[in-house]
């Protein structure tokens, strides 16, 4: 984790250029602020260094970056004795005198981490990158080359990369710590314009996907999941997302199938490896719901078995297969089957074992009449 820099001596914080977006507070050196500054941090004890920024902070109030440069002092300081929300508290009214100075802003997220405050991260996150993308939307002053001014711009996007990646990460995971599907959504769709291309990308559209399928929202996931795959179509996970969730609705059936069989054509015939049996157990299952759809029930029933035993060292997967394979067997009245497959999916814990107990014990009854 990166921690925000501190320094204490003669001259704080200079950008590397001074015209940049990403604002950093400088104190000139000499001035009774950075005096009065050094004295301060030569303070050994912690409660007396707090009441001293305070005064100062008073003292000063009319001086932003000083001012600024107090309240982050005393964030950190609360931090450090464990007073998280006097911590945040000072670390935002740094932000409200000097609003796009990085390190401010990568200070208050490590706040918000240490608070669990997933909001909060993304919050200042997003804040960030917005300051780190405003370096390349400057307007070149007239006296300065397009060489020159490629090189600043360069030169300043490179100071500020450790931080933006930082943030990144941060708000990856506060989106993955946040279990509120629609709270988890809202940060998403904060994130994905704010971290354009982020290493996260694929992780990011997964979760999003997972939440719009908690949330019960196939037309919004569905929106989602297309405008991903438009980004990178031969991504599995979001390919094997979609198929299940056309294979839900019978006039998608097509496209279930098209994206099923794309999954099987990228991970190839007879694969070997568990991630890509339990891809192409996953798209079997789908082209098993999608022939169900179609009711072509004996097609569907030897997808089912295929789904089975490439799904065999994956429990919560094969259980949605063991299910549609018990209820498929079943329509082609092979009982002993479909009591084998139903039995075995009502013995995973998961979303399919409630169904698999009812249709189990409906079959058992039908069987004693």
């Amino acid at each position: 984790m990166r921690l925000p820099r501190v320094v204490f001596t003669v001259l704080l914080l200079f950008s590397i250029a001074a015209f940049g977006q990403n604002a950093r507070i400088v104190i000139p050196a000499g001035s009774p602020e950075d005096k009065e500054l050094t004295a301060i941090a030569a303070e050994p004890d912690a409660s007396k260094r707090m009441a001293a920024y305070e005064d100062f902070i008073q003292k000063y109030s009319s001086n932003k970056a000083a001012a600024a440069y107090a309240e982050w002092q005393l964030s950190q300081l609360y931090l450090a004795a464990g007073d998280k929300n006097n911590a945040l508290n000072w670390g935002d009214k740094a932000l409200q005198d000097y609003p796009n100075d990085l390190d401010l802003i990568v200070a208050d997220t490590n706040v918000a981490m240490a608070m669990k405050d997933n909001a909060k991260t993304v919050e200042y996150a997003v804040k960030g990158a917005a300051v780190y993308h405003s370096i390349a939307q400057q307007t070149k002053p007239a006296d300065v080359s397009d060489d020159a001014w490629k090189r600043r711009i360069a030169d300043e996007q490179g100071s500020a990369k450790s931080s933006y990646d930082f943030l990144e990460t941060a708000a990856y995971n506060a989106i993955v710590a946040e279990k509120d599907p629609n709270q988890r959504m809202d940060f998403i769709e904060a994130y994905t314009p704010a971290f354009p291309k982020s290493q996260f990308d694929q992780q990011v559209s997964q979760l999003a996907m997972l939440s719009l399928q908690q949330l019960n929202q196939p037309q919004r996931l569905e929106a989602y999941g297309e405008k991903a795959l438009a980004a990178d179509p031969d991504s599995i996970p979001t390919l094997l997302m979609l198929a299940g969730t056309y294979a839900g609705n019978p006039k998608q059936s097509a496209k279930a199938v098209e994206y099923a069989e794309k999954v099987l054509k990228l991970v190839g015939p007879n694969p070997t490896d568990n991630t890509a049996k339990s891809y192409a157990g996953l798209a079997h299952t789908s082209l098993g719901r999608a022939d169900l759809n179609l009711g072509k029930v004996s097609s569907a029933t030897t997808e089912f078995r295929t789904a089975v035993s490439l799904l065999k060292d994956d429990p919560p997967d094969q259980q949605a297969a063991l299910y549609y394979l018990g209820y498929a067997a079943g329509k082609e009245n092979r009982r002993a089957e479909s009591i084998a497959a139903l039995e075995k999916a009502a013995a995973i814990n998961g979303p399919y074992q409630g169904p698999a107990k009812e249709l189990l014990a409906r079959i058992q009854s039908a069987g004693k009449k």
